[in-house]
């Protein structure tokens, strides 16, 4: 799965841009737009493209989204933000397995679009990070989200396969070091959940990711 773009808006006209990378190699652009006071649009996609001893597998996604925030808390310190959108993309995977000396290969290829919908609530810690004598504040939150993806085409070793389908669900946890008033870096955690049984659209990696997001706009989240 991409890394959930968590734009934390505050107010219009406020800009997100981010990018994260995974330890399997999946690498996630986000980028979102503040168009009103309260509704949001985003445009994300992500790419992996590795190439292993025993299995190559290549993927690539692009989704637009739009939605609701808002800001509350006794300091207007606490973000919740709702967003749906849709997508598509492509997979392929080939086996690689030698047998006396002959190497045999399985390829497997997909084509698929995607629906989802998130809910982040992001906020701010009450202490900071003390590092080399300067106190470098924290941003945490945590996003859910779901996804129905649905194949469009299913080819294993170029034969017409039936297509399936599956609904994710993604819960997952992050937090922010500012560096500066527009750019944080950003860890990612979280896992993935196909909540029906399927042979190939099957839940994938889970997300462990570092990556930095820079805002640019908006009210500064002081605790």
């Amino acid at each position: 799965p991409n890394v959930p773009n968590v734009p934390m808006f505050t107010e219009k006209g406020e800009l997100s841009a981010g990018g994260h990378i995974t330890p399997k190699g999946n690498i996630t652009f986000n980028t979102a737009y503040a168009v009103t006071d309260n509704i949001g649009v985003m445009l994300n996609g992500s790419m992996l493209n590795q190439e292993r001893k025993k299995r190559d597998f290549r993927h690539n996604l692009i989704e637009a989204g739009a939605g609701y925030f808002t800001t509350f808390g006794p300091n207007q310190n606490r973000v919740l933000e709702i967003y749906g959108g849709f997508g598509g993309g492509s997979s392929d995977r080939t086996e690689k397995e030698e047998k006396e000396g002959v190497m045999t290969y399985t390829r497997r290829e997909a084509g698929f679009s995607k629906y989802f919908t998130q809910v982040n609530f992001s906020s701010k810690k009450k202490k900071s990070l003390r590092l080399l004598g300067n106190e470098i504040p924290l941003n945490y939150g945590t996003a859910l989200r779901m996804s129905y993806v649905n194949m469009n085409k299913h080819l294993l070793n170029g034969v017409e396969q039936p297509n399936e389908d599956n609904i994710f669900l993604e819960p997952i946890f992050y937090t922010r070091m500012t560096l500066s008033p527009s750019v944080q870096l950003q860890y990612t955690s979280g896992t993935n959940f196909g909540l029906r049984n399927r042979k190939a659209l099957t839940a994938g990696y889970s997300v462990f990711s570092l990556g930095f997001v820079i805002n640019v706009g908006g009210r500064s989240l002081a605790p």
